[in-house]
């Protein structure tokens, strides 16, 4: 690879100059507009790459935006949620002209997340964060964005996520309007901030259209749910299933294997709905529910985190909510 001192040689200058025209002359050292292209030539000539290592210990910038996932390999499958995000991120990175790299661990050790500092900043992907290791993040200066809403350390940690409250509540009061008035709330016992709001969101809205409440959350990681459960709770007046989406899919398949197994058709005999998307490849009807603007996550939170690593004019906005579009489907149905 060439040096700097290759480049100097063919330049005809010294080594120091080669550094400054380089270097973009920070600081402002006179030299001749013909000495400056001279150099620039040289450099395209040899092809010269700058070593990101020295560039960053020069500059304290190398020009690289983290991306860490709690999960033991980057979920890649074009069906699975993150998937869309991690596009998101490419796409606007490579719009803003940085360059990524991956981190990736099987756990949330703290050594192995102060590595992020290899970059100049990082994004953090996943349904729960590691309290004290962020926390040290953040207390260092270090920036980081989290994909996804986050409650912890007071709210201090800067986010981009999806406004499920209002989604939530808008499917909610969609089936109100169809004319049901009991229904059931599928969510996983798993207590992330993403679950918390899609609850309140059901609770707010059911409250609101005076629906009837008891019973209405059913936490389960879908092994209980079965043909003589949905039998039980249709002979109990529910006409409406809802659903919580999640990176698993866990609970929307074990209720679609269990309407088919009690011989219940959607929408006929009960509506259904999930709070987000089903996962791809789902057969029959479009199912009602909602967007989550994956990709646009994805970008918005490569912007913050580039305006955090490179401050311009104005306060960026450190906790940002993205609309969830609605999506009409063909599984809610008026009640006969």
């Amino acid at each position: 690879m060439p040096r700097q001192a290759d480049i100097a040689r063919v330049a005809g200058v010294s080594q120091a100059t080669v550094s400054v025209v380089l270097g973009g002359n920070r600081t402002g050292v006179r030299l001749s507009e013909r000495t400056r292209l001279r150099v620039l030539e040289a450099a395209e000539r040899l092809g010269y790459v700058p070593d990101p290592v020295a560039k960053r210990l020069a500059s304290s910038r190398n020009n690289l935006l983290g991306v860490y996932t709690f999960t033991p390999a980057f979920p890649m499958d074009v069906a699975d949620s993150y998937y869309p995000i991690l596009a998101g991120v490419e796409a606007e990175a490579a719009a803003l002209g940085k360059d990524l790299i991956m981190f990736t661990a099987s756990s949330a050790v703290p050594g192995r997340i102060r590595r992020t500092r290899l970059a100049d900043g990082c994004l953090f992907l996943g349904r729960h964060v590691p309290v004290d290791a962020i926390g040290d993040l953040l207390a260092s200066g270090f920036p980081i964005v989290h994909i996804g809403r986050r409650t912890e350390l007071g709210g201090r940690i800067p986010h981009v996520g999806a406004d499920y409250v209002a989604a939530s509540a808008e499917v909610i009061t969609r089936l109100a309007r169809a004319g049901h008035r009991r229904l059931r709330y599928l969510r996983e016992p798993d207590d992330a901030p993403s679950s918390g709001d899609r609850e309140r969101g059901v609770r707010a809205a059911a409250a609101d259209a005076g629906l009837n409440l008891p019973g209405l959350v059913v936490r389960t990681d879908g092994a209980d749910l079965g043909a003589t459960t949905i039998r039980n709770w249709l002979d109990d007046g529910v006409t409406a299933l809802v659903v919580e989406e999640t990176d698993t899919g866990a609970v929307f398949e074990a209720t679609q294997r269990a309407l088919r197994a009690a011989g219940v058709s959607v929408p006929g005999d009960v509506s259904l709905a999930v709070l987000g998307r089903p996962p791809g490849g789902t057969a029959g009807p479009e199912i009602s529910g909602f967007e989550v603007p994956r990709r646009a996550l994805g970008r918005a939170a490569v912007r913050l985190l580039a305006s955090l690593v490179d401050p311009g004019t104005g306060e960026p906005s450190l906790h940002r909510l993205l609309n969830c579009p609605p999506v009409a489907g063909e599984t809610i149905a008026p009640v006969a």
